[in-house]
Order: C-alpha cells, then structure tokens, then sequence
C-alpha cells in the first residue's frame, strides 16, 4: 500500500508582543492568497528564541499544532530567496521564518522539499509578522 502525504510547515517570524489571533488571521490570510489548505498545516517552525513567545505558544495550543524550534544557527545555514540583513543583526540569521519551514519539512524522511509561499511580511496593529510556507512531499510505502 502506498500512502501520498503532503505536509505544510508555517515557518514564523514576529515581534515580541503578538496575539495568537493575530498569528491566525495572518495564516489564513496568506493561505487564501496561496490556495493552500488550511487544514494540511502540520506545525509552526521560527526560532529558538521565540519558544516562549505567548501568542504563538497559545496559536499552537488552540490549533493542536506543535512548535518547532531551531537555533539562529541551523537556520544561517539553509539558503533561502530572501535573506534579510536586518533581521540577522538582531536575532543572528538571516531568515527566520523561510529557513525555519524549510528545516521543518526537511526533517521528513524521502521528501522533496519546496518553499510554496516565500516569506510575506505583514505590520498589523503595530506588531510585525512575517509568515512563509514549505510542503514535503513523500510516499510512504
């Protein structure tokens, strides 16, 4: 038996401060832009140092997602299309949420790993986010 799975990982960047609403809108949003299905999400990726961060534990928790986490580190090392100066003088990487979806999808054995939404930069309420999609494809035997 052969089993098709598709897996979207929502990779995360945002300011201290932000409400899991506000996580949530924003994902819908970009997912009704993409087409993508909202129900296909398998998980929230961003940095290590935001595994505390209130509104996105509290997204997770509400949408029985889990949380993942990557230090600044591992996510300087994944190449992403677009790297952010700024944001690697604050947090020591270039990409928070596109590196962080992709290593979220990477971590599936036999997948082929594609960045669906590249990063998408949203200042709500004086808070800013930055949301990016990455899809493994695999067959499971």
């Amino acid at each position: 038996i052969v089993i098709y799975t598709k897996k979207l990982w929502v990779g995360i960047g945002c300011q201290k401060g932000i409400s899991s609403q506000l996580i949530k809108t924003v994902i819908k949003k970009v997912f009704g832009e993409y087409q993508l299905i909202y129900s296909e999400v398998a998980g929230i990726a961003t940095i290590d140092k935001k595994a505390s961060e209130i509104g996105l534990v509290e997204f997770c928790n509400l949408e029985k997602l889990p949380l993942k986490t990557f230090s600044a580190e591992l996510l300087n090392n994944v190449f992403v299309p677009n790297p952010n100066n700024i944001i690697s003088k604050l947090v020591g990487t270039l990409s928070v949420a596109e590196a962080s979806a992709i290593l979220a999808v990477s971590e599936i054995p036999f997948g082929e790993i594609m960045l669906l939404v590249p990063k998408q930069i949203f200042r709500l309420s004086g808070v800013g986010i930055t949301v990016a999609v990455a899809k493994s494809e695999s067959l499971i035997f």
